[in-house]
């Protein structure tokens, strides 16, 4: 079977509302299957968002067992990931899981990969997948030049990445929280 390709997704922190959004492709090799699969979610009740990259089964299974890790760390977001990385680096099954996820409540955002990386972006902005460089550098460039809110760099962003790369469309879904 071919191997799956990644997505992009991209979070933006702004003015105390961070946004987090998706493409919607689905790819197979060089086939499209899917074109608008929800990849970022809400979790703990509304207070975490969490988006991912890569394949779907394998991100569906961390998203289960991330938000396992909320509800043990009273939706600590920071120990939530640390844990699930821990996890997902030494446990032989999740070893293998071919994912990214982006993290990230009311006061941080968090890349959290399979390779034990908990990672907190220097600039508020954060993204994954085959087109994660083009929309990490729109969104950096939207932050820096624009007045615009986080949701709005975020759509820009995938846009952007959505005109460059063969494995991201332009069927986004964003989800945000303010403080």
């Amino acid at each position: 079977m071919s191997k799956w390709h990644h997505t992009t997704v991209v979070a933006v922190r702004r003015e105390g509302t961070v946004a987090l959004g998706s493409d919607g492709q689905v790819t197979l090799g060089n086939t499209v299957i899917k074109h608008g699969a929800a990849k970022v979610r809400t979790l703990a009740g509304g207070k975490v968002l969490a988006g991912f990259a890569g394949s779907v089964a394998d991100a569906l299974a961390l998203f289960t067992r991330f938000e396992a890790k909320l509800e043990a760390y009273g939706h600590n977001l920071e120990r939530a990931a640390v844990e699930l990385a821990r996890d997902w680096r030494t446990d032989k099954a999740l070893r293998h899981l071919e994912a990214m996820l982006i993290t990230a409540d009311r006061k941080a955002t968090l890349l959290v990969s399979g390779t034990g990386e908990v990672l907190s972006p220097d600039d508020d902005v954060v993204a994954v997948g085959s087109g994660g460089s083009y929309a990490l550098a729109a969104a950096r460039v939207l932050l820096k030049h624009t007045e615009m809110p986080a949701a709005e760099i975020v759509r820009e962003a995938l846009t952007v990445a959505a005109s460059i790369d063969i494995y991201t469309n332009d069927h986004i879904t964003i989800e945000e929280l303010s403080s």
